[in-house]
């Protein structure tokens, strides 16, 4: 009987481990999850600062065109809206309708005043952009929809090139001023 008691004792020990560590990783997974829904909330504030103060900037991620597909984008792009002015350091892959008569082409690497500006709530965590401005090259047109959790989604319009798409992150550490 002594031998039965003990075999159940060291069976009981495994299983209070496991309840034991069942328990911990509830109570890490509420507290996560708390830290997610903050940093969620602080994520969505600073996208809807940055939108109501038209200072924005979007770190790319990937770009999308129909002659080359989908690749994944480093060396640290981005489009930045401040004021009335955009800043566009994208790259580009595709076609250009008509030869550039400037010695170095510009593509989306540029520094422009914006023309024309359109911001409308599309969903209830949707913020559509559309913008256009002009270069020495080319007229642009920049649809850019701004998701709260940060994610956002360019498409860029040219009157002499195939269109371009990107996908990337607002920068919600950047300071609002």
């Amino acid at each position: 009987m002594y031998k039965q008691s003990s075999l159940q004792g060291r069976h009981c020990k495994p299983l209070m481990l496991a309840l034991l560590l069942t328990t911990a990783a509830l109570i890490a997974g509420c507290a996560s999850s708390e830290e997610r829904a903050r940093y969620k909330a602080m994520t969505q504030q600073a996208v809807m600062e940055g939108l109501a103060q038209r200072h924005l900037c979007i770190s790319i991620t990937s770009m999308s065109s129909a002659r080359y597909g989908t690749r994944m984008v480093s060396g640290g792009f981005s489009l930045e809206i401040k004021g009335d002015t955009i800043n566009s350091y994208l790259p580009y892959i595709g076609q250009v309708y008509q030869s550039m008569v400037y010695p170095t082409p510009q593509g989306l690497n540029f520094e422009a005043p914006i023309l024309a500006f359109n911001q409308s709530r599309q969903k209830s965590d949707l913020t559509r952009i559309v913008l256009d401005t002009k270069t020495q090259e080319d007229n642009y047109r920049y649809v850019i929809d701004v998701y709260d959790s940060g994610k956002a989604y360019i498409r860029v319009r040219g009157q002499l090139r195939d269109a371009i798409s990107f996908e990337g992150d607002v920068d919600v550490s950047l300071p609002k001023h």
